[in-house]
């Protein structure tokens, strides 16, 4: 293993959705503040190779890094807790494990041995594990375990946890994550379903260092004192994590209950001081900003049976709250299916009501129509409007029917047979469409653009060249830019090469702020560096509301 790295595994037990990703990422930021090398890793234990193919109204926000690789949505809360980049080696799946043991098998790289899970697999996992604390040169790799104790899917991952701390006892750590209900009829908070689960993870030959307790309030000092004795854990281990007003609160309450502290000391780690102030300062700028600013979201992944998927877009809602935050402005967010305004659910007038709005991205003709209203009823009333990936597209639709009145103007996505396709798949992506290739295969990851001096874009970049995060087949078609721009719309941003335009945008002069971007700016939106484009986004919205 890499030199001396220590490895803190997270896992979770009774239910899925209680905050591992964030507890990791917790941890992560308090070790940081305390001047180690730090290194997040995400393990999924679904057979897909990466995220991308995946529905979000199951899986949630498709998160893409700088490489292009798709990954689940806490690699985003990773990016965002510590302030920089991760790589492709920091995250995981079965099926890229199982994929990679099976082409080695193919290529006689186990000399004719059977191939098994054990100990091929977990032999796999482990060397991925390796891979990623030795490229950061990492003093701690905090690792969080995908799904729940219990489940199938992620026994290999938990075994290979398992074999590293045989090898190294004194150099892994293992945090459970658990949820304590609070039956409101009951009126009594139940210790029951934990105690399950970590006897469950002990009959996988894993006794946990510490519990993190999550409820809806405090955990009582009876309650530590029954984890701790039924669990076999020292009191001092069981800390409670109540519910709190945001997620960026929690390494902030971790750091009062010094679960850094109680870190290192069973780590061996040097008790360093820690550097924590510039997060506190932020946070309670979140809990000084009364003014508010509304913004709606205008998408199509919302609706999950009765209830309202909100991590669809989590990255887009975050780089919204950052930029408000930062402009001392309470964000309040409405999500509203686009689909609402093409039944007459919802009236367009609707939109008066918002200082903002933003149409993020998506796939398909399901509610485009919806969000071509939007976009030309903004568009028409100075509502100050960003449109992400698609929604810059749909823009550019809106703009060639309503103003250049090509009025069959389209996407090929949506219409592929449209007289006017103003947007087009781009040549590269033909090719592996006609052969099914959807997997990893779209235009991914982070790519130059040049910005247009006297524009809104430069205004907000303060620069020329920027770099910014992909994830679209579609492109403006080249054939209608110049007759685009003669109509009025400006492509502000462009590759190098002038062929792919990646910001479009009206002129001041006649709309407050009307911006279509490409790509995805959310994904590099931080707590303490907001993202430029959210920023004048929120500047004209609070303009507006004055």
């Amino acid at each position: 293993m890499a030199n001396r790295t220590k490895y803190i595994f997270v896992l979770g037990g009774v239910m899925s959705g209680i905050g591992k990703g964030v507890a990791a990422a917790s941890i992560g930021k308090l070790l940081q503040a305390r001047g180690f090398k730090v290194n997040l890793v995400k393990i999924d234990p679904y057979l897909n190779v990466d995220a991308g193919t995946m529905n979000p109204t199951e899986h949630g926000e498709v998160f893409v890094l700088n490489s292009g690789l798709e990954c689940d949505q806490d690699m985003g809360n990773y990016e965002r807790f510590l302030g920089r980049d991760l790589l492709s080696d920091d995250y995981m799946t079965s099926g890229m494990v199982y994929r990679e043991v099976i082409e080695k098998e193919r290529r006689l790289a186990y000399r004719g041995s059977c191939v098994e899970a054990i100990p091929h697999i977990v032999d796999g996992i482990l060397q991925r594990i390796e891979k990623s604390s030795q490229i950061h040169q990492s003093d701690v790799s905090v690792l969080e375990i995908g799904g729940t104790i219990g489940d199938y899917q992620n026994i290999m991952f938990i075994e290979a946890a398992r074999i590293l701390k045989l090898r190294h006892p004194e150099d892994v750590l293992f945090v459970v994550v658990t949820y304590l209900p609070l039956p409101p009829k009951i009126g009594e908070m139940k210790t029951k379903p934990t105690q399950n689960a970590i006897r469950l993870l002990n009959s996988y030959g894993i006794q946990p260092d510490i519990v993190l307790g999550r409820s809806e309030q405090p955990m009582d000092e009876k309650r530590r004192n029954k984890i701790a004795e039924f669990c076999n854990i020292k009191k001092d281990s069981v800390l409670s994590a109540p519910d709190v007003e945001s997620i960026y609160d929690v390494p902030i309450n971790f750091n009062r209950m010094k679960l850094d502290r109680l870190i290192c000391r069973q780590l061996g780690l040097p008790n360093r001081r820690s550097n924590f102030d510039q997060w506190e300062q932020w946070v309670k700028l979140t809990h000084r900003a009364q003014s508010p600013v509304k913004v709606a979201l205008v998408g199509k992944y919302f609706n999950s049976g009765d209830f309202i998927l909100k991590d669809v877009y989590l990255s887009v809602i975050e780089a919204i709250k950052f930029s408000a935050y930062h402009l001392n402005r309470r964000p309040v967010i409405d999500w509203i299916a686009s689909q609402d305004f093409e039944s007459q659910r919802q009236s367009l007038k609707r939109l008066d009501e918002y200082d903002a709005v933003i149409i993020p991205g998506g796939f398909g003709a399901r509610g485009a129509a919806g969000k071509i209203e939007v976009i030309k009823y903004v568009r028409q009333h100075d509502i100050p409007f960003l449109g992400i990936c698609y929604g810059m597209q749909l823009a550019v639709v809106e703009f060639a029917r309503n103003v250049l009145k090509l009025s069959a103007a389209d996407s090929t996505e949506i219409n592929p047979k449209s007289p006017h396709p103003v947007i087009d798949v781009m040549p590269a992506q033909k090719d592996k469409l006609r052969q099914g290739d959807y997997g990893g295969s779209m235009r991914l990851g982070a790519y130059p653009a040049q910005i247009k001096k006297n524009t809104i874009a430069h205004r907000a970049y303060r620069r020329e060249i920027i770099t910014e995060r992909h994830r679209h087949r579609f492109e403006v078609n080249p054939d209608y830019i110049k007759q685009l721009e003669a109509g009025g719309l400006v492509f502000s941003g462009y590759s190098p090469d002038g062929r792919l335009m990646e910001i479009c945008e009206l002129p001041r002069s006649e709309h407050p702020f009307f911006v279509g971007a490409q790509f995805h700016p959310e994904f590099q939106a931080r707590p303490l560096q907001p993202h430029p484009l959210f920023t004048e986004l929120i500047k004209a919205a609070i303009e507006k509301r004055r």
